[in-house]
């Protein structure tokens, strides 16, 4: 998205221009869920002076019933007006900021907690951290009354069109809004498996580009369902076919240079992207507890479905969990091909910069590039490379994100508290679940 500087009296300004009736401020909870607090347009003072108060104690993982009071703090930056309008006018929103009475941030917002570890990240002398994000999402038919249906709405394959990609013109439709909003869209196609798409738009810092994927999720739900169809990002939710990522392609920089290139090597990486790729080698397993945060997101990270399962690196073949795109100068980075969409964008890239920097901070050397196929090799030989799995479940992640200090610390103590224990509760709940499957399997059988 063109990023644009914004204040209160151009603010005003908009909202009169535009016929701005209700302010939606916007925040992320832990889970990842869009929340926010609509207000009419007469409160814009309040709003932008920082005195919209709102109970805490109401979001998942924030605060107690005693503690509940908590403050919205706008970015002025996020200003941005809905283009579709209603008979009472336009909406406009602000993603906010939480923070305590005391004005102090609170320590369970997402996204000032990014605005910490990118802190962190300023304080070892780099100035930037830039995320490409590529989300995937499949579109299903709604029934006459509006309820979700199993129905894909078109059987095409990857780069198919019209009339076999029925989701075309809302896939357009979709790339037209984001546009109108300000993004700048790069490619957008029909994905591998049958009703899956996939919209790509220009890299931004860390910050803007996780606004920009909450933003986008908004956007699709709301024109495919102009269409009479319904947009997931559930990473996996049709069997037997490829489930739903979130590629994400990371660079950093250093005044104003990409850190990761290095026009004097061979490859053109840098000693700085070498060690930040061995960081995220290193804490991978942990991390998939925060990329990969459903029960559902292990149903897609299965061998045979183009999704990572391996813990290595390749600048050629896409089976690895990092992959090196061949662009060099501005454009070199590392694609983290493992984090799906049901991620919280926030957390997703506070720990994956977390991981990056320890790798930098303490020089670690990631191990050689694989550049077969890892999918058709057997147990020794990935042994033998020193190639890891990722977790299987979501259970085993956790295990695995309760033993890194690293990437617990990216997340602060209260988000990982909280965190954890909505994910245990998740797991708990599958593990008491009895399936279709397992019906198919053993009603008949025992």
């Amino acid at each position: 998205m063109s990023k644009q500087v914004h204040t209160a009296t151009s603010i005003k300004q908009s909202i009169q221009e535009e016929n701005v009736r209700f302010l939606r401020l916007m925040f992320t909870d832990i889970m990842g869920t869009i929340k926010n607090v609509e207000v009419p347009v007469s409160q814009v003072d309040k709003v932008l002076q920082n005195k919209m108060m709102f109970d805490g104690s109401s979001i998942e993982g924030f605060v107690r019933i005693e503690e509940s009071d908590m403050y919205l703090y706008p970015d002025l930056n996020s200003w941005l007006v809905f283009p579709w309008e209603s008979e009472h006018g336009k909406v406009a929103r602000l993603i906010c900021d939480i923070y305590n009475p005391d004005g102090t941030p609170f320590a369970g917002d997402p996204r000032g907690n990014l605005k910490r570890v990118l802190q962190q990240m300023q304080e070892m002398g780099f100035s930037a951290f830039n995320l490409g994000p590529e989300p995937e999402f499949f579109l299903f038919q709604l029934a006459q009354n509006g309820e979700v249906t199993t129905e894909l709405n078109d059987h095409g394959g990857y780069f198919d069109f019209a009339p076999t990609d029925l989701g075309e013109n809302c896939r357009r439709d979709i790339v037209l809004e984001l546009e109108r909003l300000g993004f700048e869209v790069e490619a957008s196609h029909h994905e591998v498996a049958p009703g899956q798409h996939e919209i790509d738009f220009k890299y931004a810092d860390a910050i803007e580009a996780c606004d920009n994927i909450q933003t986008f999720k908004l956007v699709v739900k709301t024109i495919a369902r102009q269409h009479g169809l319904h947009a997931t990002f559930m990473p996996k939710p049709v069997f037997g076919i490829s489930g739903s990522g979130m590629h994400c392609n990371l660079s950093l920089f250093k005044e104003g240079q990409n850190a990761f290139y290095d026009e004097t090597t061979k490859d053109g990486l840098s000693q700085t992207a070498y060690h930040f790729l061995a960081g995220l080698l290193e804490h991978a397993a942990a991390y998939t507890a925060i990329c990969n945060p459903t029960v559902n997101s292990y149903k897609r990270l299965m061998p045979g479905f183009e999704a990572p399962v391996y813990i290595a690196w390749s600048s050629r073949n896409r089976s690895p969990l990092v992959r090196v795109p061949a662009s060099r100068g501005i454009s070199t980075r590392l694609e983290v091909r493992s984090v799906d969409p049901s991620a919280n964008p926030y957390l997703a890239i506070a720990t994956l910069l977390q991981a990056g920097l320890d790798g930098i901070f303490h020089q670690m050397t990631p191990p050689a590039p694989v550049d077969r196929n890892i999918y058709v090799m057997n147990a020794k030989e990935r042994s033998k490379m020193n190639i890891f799995d990722l977790p299987a479940t979501l259970n085993s992640a956790l295990r695995a994100l309760a033993s890194d200090r690293v990437i617990i610390d990216a997340l602060g103590s209260h988000i990982y508290a909280n965190f954890v224990s909505a994910k245990q509760m998740e797991w708990a709940a599958f593990r008491q679940s009895v399936s279709q499957w397992e019906r198919d399997q053993y009603l008949e059988l025992f």
